[in-house]
């Protein structure tokens, strides 16, 4: 509850009433006054630990769908008085969940009366973010040897095993029958072994089923390098966490795009392997003839030496070339600000027009996808559909109703494209968007962003083949990836190629 302080001398008229009439506003979520008591106009500023919002329109967004704002009252009030049309307010705030917080308001008088023209709002983090994290430790895990990543730490994809800790999936219901892991994973122990501590498991979309990173049940994990927009799925906690700075490694899979696209939306290295490898024993399946081990950094040094440990010495060598490969019609898949930063990035490229039935390809993906996703998690979803987000359920609903001969037509369409994409990467590298644009808008609909995105991810997928995602951004300056696809067994090629091209960090 709030309660309204004595009027200041010296306050200029109906200030603090309309910094009242904003707080009850508040308090009761009527958004209608609440724009009422921002200024207009694309300069109006509101910013959070989350980050900043510019625009009337903007923080109005934002306001509507995030459901309200946490319980509080108003235990202190100070102004500074600019001048007759200008005052700074600043509050301290006691949450009801515990803690206390403070809020800036520069509030400036307009035809209507006062309203707020920046503000700025901070409130105690979460000792656990569970958007990110299902459970952390300081470490959760530490490494078991001294090796190349001493001094790193490891934010673990809840897919993995985890000795001592079950394997969640990214839902709840399935959480609560699994089974406690005697062991861990295969990568899980050979990053341990390498010196690198486990931080924690990392919440990923329910059963890696998704690109967007928005699990139903435990919220989207924060983007900082895009604010307010989506992490990218389904190494969604793994990536964020690493954005974050909570770990230095995300270890993550990729079956349809799962590392790439993340990596993209949060300006992060990521590799996805070559189908098969490393080692994928521990790790829940999806769909085992797409699923790969990836890992998320944000330097190419340390992607590089992670690939040191994972990836086994016989992918030493394999006598590629370092000829880059652009084809206009995957480029034309992005939209047009994430086509020209790719098309920046490697402006030294060979164009060369390919013809791609992609949208046959997309299908036999998808169908094969769902089909050996029925195989390895239908019995226990069967039964059990409303207790899944709503996205993820339609896909097992559908995966439902793939029958044998259609699964057997679409893996051979799928053996045709592997041998079709392979011959046309050949000994060279090719070049496209890590996604087919920037993380859209919390809320926005995803269905033609997925759909484009997948027509460009599904290339290494079908091809079993290893893809690096570069970070680079767009004339906005908002992230994007720039993927390089290789042949089979080419994954340190590309580690290498990360070094060489690593940018130099961003100027403020």
């Amino acid at each position: 509850m709030t309660s309204t302080p004595p009027p200041r001398s010296g306050v200029p008229d109906g200030l603090m009433d309309a910094f009242w009439a904003y707080e009850r506003a508040l308090m009761t979520d009527d958004l209608e006054a609440l724009d009422r008591l921002f200024a207009p106009g694309p300069a109006t500023l509101r910013g959070d630990a989350a980050g900043l919002l510019v625009g009337h329109d903007a923080i109005s967004e934002f306001r509507g769908a995030r459901g309200g704002a946490p319980a509080r009252r108003i235990v202190e009030t100070h102004v500074q008085v600019v001048d007759d049309d200008h005052a700074l307010v600043v509050a301290v705030t006691e949450l009801a969940r515990g803690g206390r917080g403070q809020q800036t308001q520069l509030w400036t008088r307009i035809d209507s009366g006062w309203a707020v023209s920046a503000a700025h709002v901070a409130v105690p983090p979460p000792a656990l973010d569970t958007r990110i994290w299902r459970v952390v430790g300081d470490p959760l895990v530490p490494a078991t040897a001294a090796g190349a990543l001493a001094g790193t730490s490891v934010a673990v994809k809840d897919l993995y095993a985890v000795a001592g800790q079950r394997i969640g999936a990214g839902n709840p219901a399935w959480l609560a029958d699994a089974p406690v892991q005697p062991e861990h994973a295969v990568v899980v122990a050979q990053l341990l072994a390498a010196g690198a501590d486990v931080r924690g498991i990392a919440r990923t979309d329910e059963f890696a089923w998704s690109l967007a990173g928005t699990n139903a049940h435990h919220g989207a994990p924060p983007n900082p390098r895009a604010p307010y927009r989506i992490p990218g799925g389904s190494s969604s906690g793994s990536a964020s966490a690493v954005s974050l700075g909570h770990a230095s490694i995300g270890l993550g899979t990729d079956t349809g795009g799962s590392i790439r696209v993340p990596a993209a939306y949060q300006g992060l290295y990521g590799l996805r392997t070559t189908h098969d490898l490393v080692s994928r024993e521990g790790l829940l399946p999806l769909a085992p003839s797409f699923d790969t081990v990836g890992w998320l950094t944000r330097d190419a040094d340390l992607l590089g030496r992670v690939g040191e440990v994972l990836l086994p010495a016989s992918s030493d060598a394999s006598g590629g070339s370092d000829e880059l490969v652009v084809v206009p019609e995957l480029l034309a898949l992005a939209t047009p600000e994430v086509a020209d930063a790719v098309a920046a990035a490697v402006p030294e490229a060979r164009r060369e027009s390919w013809e791609l039935p992609l949208a046959e390809w997309h299908d036999a993906f998808g169908t094969l996808q769902a089909w050996e996703a029925w195989q390895q998690h239908g019995a226990w979803v069967e039964g059990r559909l409303d207790t899944l987000g709503p996205d993820v359920a339609g896909r097992f609903r559908t995966a439902s109703t793939v029958t044998r001969e259609a699964a057997d037509r679409a893996q051979a369409v799928v053996t045709a494209a592997r041998d079709r994409i392979r011959d046309l990467v050949g000994d060279r590298v090719l070049v496209l968007p890590s996604a087919s644009s920037v993380a859209p808008r919390l809320g926005a609909p995803l269905d033609d962003v997925r759909t484009a995105t997948l027509r460009l991810t599904l290339l290494a997928g079908l091809g079993g083949l290893p893809a690096l995602s570069v970070p680079t951004e767009t004339a906005d300056r908002l992230p994007c990836g720039v993927c390089f696809v290789a042949a089979p067994g080419r994954d340190r090629d590309l580690l290498d190629l990360a070094v060489r091209r690593e940018t130099k960090p961003l100027e403020p």
